[in-house]
């Protein structure tokens, strides 16, 4: 049950683009049975070139004409897959997933009636009133007007994907939870998400995300739910809806929409100083992921682990991306907010439509379970503290593989409910005042937006193992129940349900002695540091790594209002490093404060800088400009060279449809009027394309006036495509002529990352290598 298992040899990449190549479609092949990324074959209606791009619409292509002859609803998509057939006491039912779909040829009503119509309203006449009689209005409209469920007031805009756990079998010595025994596949469901936006928000603010993971167990639902930063703004529960209501919009305008850009947020961060190390992760590269698929992800607090034998570790999980772990630089991420707000989503699902599956590595830092709860003098306990990889490596104990995409949004990216109480036997928590929190505040926010504290039936949220509770009735129950003694002890039942021993893999709270104290409301004094971590960041980040820093924090107290508020931002800076505040101040036209504390002394970790390892290229898009007259010959071998990395290519021209029609044409996916170099990891020229038809200032503003286009042999959305990629550090390159149009566009020759070929594939072996690096760092000038 659950998420189809990986096909034989999937731990190597790009299954799906190995099948598709295999039967020739992706050399504009018309059979009619085409295989689509993922290896199914589908009939298409107007199958053609191209076709093996991600991001079509439904699993076989529309008619012009509106279908009339009646049918079975379509399938979902290959790359679709819904909740497991579990019923709501975790039973496997064995029931084909298109059982919980809808079925049957014709329209009915909620109770199955057929309609045969659902255009007009009962009326009395045609042109008289409607009447109350009209049931079907009456359903329709009422359940319209219930559509929507309240949306989270954290992790509100979200995007998941099934797929499945793998373990290595290398946590045996520390922990007992059978899934992370070695070869288990675990069924799991993941959902990334932005904290501060509504459902509505763009995907490439600045923000921490969100990286949930519930793995459907044979012992229960375990859920890992942590974020892409591995610290905190708080220390304790108690101050979270203060950090949450300084980081929403105003109250009073409900401006600014998902962003930290603003007073409130850095009036609070300003004085609760505890907040800085997160807010620097934030500012950093960290805040603007290239992708879902290329973020570390990390449980933020300290666990607890128990193996066989009842010893105990303390640890700290972290996923690691095969893919590296990659950001957006600041202008390009303002770009796709504008072109296209949902850019990460779009990443997630058409990489796992194109084969291209996400994976993870789940790793564990562990530490001694000491009476102090610490480790070389770092308190374990403080969610805002990280312990450096270079005193505690982190070991990989399992694979996360992403192999299927959602085939209903609502039902589960939106219904999905996690709960770090969710644990299995081997996994318990510890003392982290947050993580305490977050224990009581979970469940209570499920059963105000679910309706009612039967959530945990929603399929989506379904337990894979045997449920035999005691829990009774509620809103929206949909187990039938059994018996008539819901209580223990009881003999009417026969005494069930028993409880569980040790011996049958019972969960069962680590014994902890908790010594005499008096109740307080205070932190301990080790809580008290806030600025030793943040300068360790700093100080581990690469020359270009500062300089985004800086410029995030510029931006940032550059939109505050209040002087009051930027000047306390620059003493906190002050705090951390005179670099990053003189060059913070400087910006703001403010004097650079000094510090009112020493300066911390740290060692750098360099495992926390993304920049100076290579990559897999997995999945990245590499956009090739041409039209009629380049060379189409080595646009088809760069396409060909392109799938055969497992990449995906996406070809620009001035007009949609096809390129060349010698009898082997080549597919467009983007034109000059809809192309943005935000897009693309990668630019390949294969000539000196002429200006397009509508290079029209009233109909595109991008392409310039009517003196720009004049004085250019090549469109200006080209130029402005190459202009702002290479600022971004990306690598371009060209043939046939195309240094004209690199020169053109302010790109010079020469520089890094700029490459010249004699032919499409010699080009793009180098644009391979450098997509190896994400960017090409040498680009950026630092102070």
């Amino acid at each position: 049950m659950g998420v189809p298992r990986l096909p034989p040899g999937a731990r190597r990449r790009r299954i799906g683009w190995v099948r598709y190549r295999a039967t020739g479609a992706a050399r504009g092949g018309r059979a009619s049975g085409n295989r689509i990324p993922g290896g199914h074959t589908v009939n298409r209606n107007t199958p053609g070139p191209g076709d093996e791009i991600p991001g079509r619409p439904a699993p076989q292509s529309p008619p012009f004409e509106e279908p009339t002859e009646p049918r079975e609803p379509l399938p979902p998509k290959p790359d679709q897959h819904g909740p497991a057939t579990v019923g709501p006491t975790g039973r496997a039912t064995g029931a084909d997933p298109a059982a919980f779909a809808q079925g049957g040829a014709f329209l009915t009503t909620a109770q199955g009636t057929r309609l045969y119509d659902t255009d007009h309203s009962l009326k009395a006449g045609s042109r008289g009133p409607v009447l109350l009689q009209d049931h079907h209005l009456r359903e329709k409209i009422t359940h319209f007007d219930h559509e929507r469920i309240p949306e989270r007031v954290v992790h509100a805009r979200g995007a998941a994907a099934h797929g499945v756990f793998t373990g290595y079998g290398t946590a045996a010595k520390v922990t007992k939870a059978a899934f992370l025994a070695e070869d288990v596949e675990t069924p799991v469901f993941v959902r990334f998400s932005t904290v501060l936006g509504s459902r509505g928000s763009a995907d490439t603010v600045r923000d921490a995300r969100g990286f949930a993971t519930k793995f459907y167990t044979s012992e229960g639902t375990f859920d890992l739910v942590g974020n892409n930063i591995p610290v905190f703004f708080i220390q304790d529960a108690v101050k979270f809806p203060d950090i949450i209501h300084a980081g929403k919009p105003h109250p009073d305008r409900e401006i600014p929409q998902a962003q930290s850009a603003h007073d409130t947020f850095w009036d609070f961060v300003t004085l609760h100083t505890e907040a800085t190390h997160h807010t620097l992760w934030n500012m950093s590269d960290r805040g603007i992921p290239r992708s879902f698929r290329m973020m570390e992800g990390f449980g933020v607090h300290t666990f607890r682990l128990v193996n066989a034998e009842g010893a105990t570790t303390l640890v700290k999980f972290h996923w690691k991306p095969k893919l590296g772990v990659h950001s957006m630089v600041w202008e390009e991420a303002q770009i796709t907010g504008g072109m296209d707000p949902d850019f990460h989503r779009r990443d997630l699902a058409d990489a796992i439509e194109s084969g291209a599956h996400p994976q993870w590595e789940l790793g564990i830092q562990t530490f001694p379970d000491s009476p102090e709860q610490t480790f070389e003098g770092i308190d374990l306990l403080d969610p805002t503290n990280i312990v450096p990889e270079e005193l505690a490596p982190v070991q990989p104990i399992g694979l996360l593989t992403l192999n299927a995409n959602p085939s209903n949004f609502f039902a589960e990216t939106e219904q999905v409910a996690f709960h770090p109480g969710h644990l299995v036997p081997g996994i318990d928590i510890t003392d982290d005042p947050l993580l305490s929190g977050r224990l009581f505040s979970y469940l209570d926010t499920q059963i105000s937006r679910l309706g009612g504290p039967n959530f945990a039936q929603i399929p989506v949220n379904r337990t894979h193992a045997p449920v035999n509770d005691m829990l009774r009735d509620g809103m929206h129950q949909t187990a039938v129940h059994r018996g008539v003694a819901p209580y223990r002890p009881n003999s009417l039942d026969g005494g069930c349900p028993f409880q569980a021993g040790a011996d049958t893999a019972a969960y069962i709270e680590v014994p902890l002695d908790v010594p005499a104290a008096k109740k307080v409301r205070e932190a301990p004094a080790s809580f008290a540091d806030h600025f030793s971590q943040p300068r360790r960041f700093w100080l581990s980040m690469s020359p270009p790594e500062r300089e985004h820093i800086i410029a995030a924090y510029s931006f940032e107290l550059g939109k505050c209002y209040e002087r009051a508020v930027k000047e306390r931002g620059l003493q906190v800076l002050a705090n951390i490093d005179p670099e990053l505040c003189e060059g913070v101040a400087a910006a703001l036209g403010l004097p650079a404060p000094k510090p009112t504390e020493p300066l911390a002394s740290v060692e750098p970790s360099p495992a926390l800088s993304q920049i100076g390892r290579t990559w897999p290229v997995d999945g990245r898009v590499v956009g090739i400009v041409a039209d009629a007259d380049c060379d189409l010959d080595g646009v088809r071998e760069v396409r060909r060279s392109v799938l055969d990395a497992g990449m995906v290519p996406l070809v620009i021209a001035p007009t949609g449809g096809e390129l060349g029609a010698d009898g082997d044409p080549v597919a467009v996916q983007r034109t000059f009027a809809t192309a943005r170099s935000i897009e693309f990891d990668a630019l390949v020229l294969a000539g000196a394309p002429g200006p397009a038809d509508d290079a029209l200032g009233a109909r595109d503003a991008k392409a310039g006036d009517a003196v720009t286009r004049r004085n250019s042999a090549t469109d200006p959305r080209v130029l402005l495509m190459l202009s702002e990629a290479y600022r971004h550090g990306k690598a371009i390159g060209g043939w046939n002529g195309a240094a004209g149009v690199l020169e053109a566009a302010g790109v010079p020759a020469g520089a890094p990352g700029v490459v010249s070929g004699d032919s499409g594939n010699a080009t793009l072996g180098e644009i391979t290598r450098l997509l190896g690096g994400h960017r090409v760092w040498e680009r950026f000038q630092t102070a």
